[in-house]
């Protein structure tokens, strides 16, 4: 079903252990979203047997997020009283003495997930986690006044990479996601979207 609405966009830091394996701070708000382009590489592979194709195997490589967002500003972390800054965690930039954000050429922050819900068509919503997103330094877009009024917003775009953690199948997710009027959704899953991101589970 198509989509006419996206919102609710928000990050979560990952902290790594010894193996590389990911664990993932509480989710807190990013920016208010006004669009997201996903685009998806695939590592493709074709056997040919008696002047045929016989195997043809696709893999995820990596993706690419364009995030079209208002402003990239500060959070309000939940549970916490510090407010730190967006652009510190997404782009590696330093917050002075004096609240200024600094950029530098030696710049470079750790990958964080991303999570946001697409409204569909009736009236219900599709939700998003991307498991590691490693971004770069933020386009702006500076248009100085004339007749018409022009909104001048960033954009900020990331690599999307699977994790390094393993689920309990064995494979290596890059995106989990969900439409809340699927058959057999449980109702915690979906009110709980933004509470942690969302770890895999299965049948045993």
């Amino acid at each position: 079903m198509a989509t006419i609405g996206l919102d609710k966009l928000y990050y979560a830091k990952i902290t790594e252990d010894s193996d590389g394996n990911e664990t993932y701070d509480t989710p807190v708000p990013l920016a208010k979203a006004m669009s997201a382009e996903l685009s998806v590489e695939l590592a493709e592979a074709t056997l040919y047997a008696d002047d045929g194709a016989s195997e043809v195997v696709k893999e995820f490589q990596s993706g690419t997020l364009t995030l079209g967002i208002d402003n990239i500003g500060t959070a309000t972390p939940f549970k916490q009283n510090t407010t730190p800054a967006v652009a510190e965690d997404l782009t590696g930039a330093t917050i002075d003495k004096n609240k200024v954000l600094v950029s530098a050429s030696e710049d470079g922050a750790p990958p964080v997930a991303i999570g946001f819900r697409a409204k569909k068509a009736n009236g219900k919503y599709r939700y998003f986690w991307l498991y590691r997103v490693k971004f770069g330094i933020p386009a702006t877009n500076l248009t100085t006044k004339g007749e018409s009024i022009e909104f001048s917003t960033p954009s900020i775009e990331g690599t999307v990479i699977r994790r390094n953690k393993a689920d309990k199948l064995g494979k290596h997710p890059w995106k989990a996601e969900i439409s809340e009027d699927d058959t057999g959704v449980a109702s915690d899953t979906i009110s709980g979207w933004y509470t942690q991101v969302y770890e895999p589970t299965y049948a045993e």
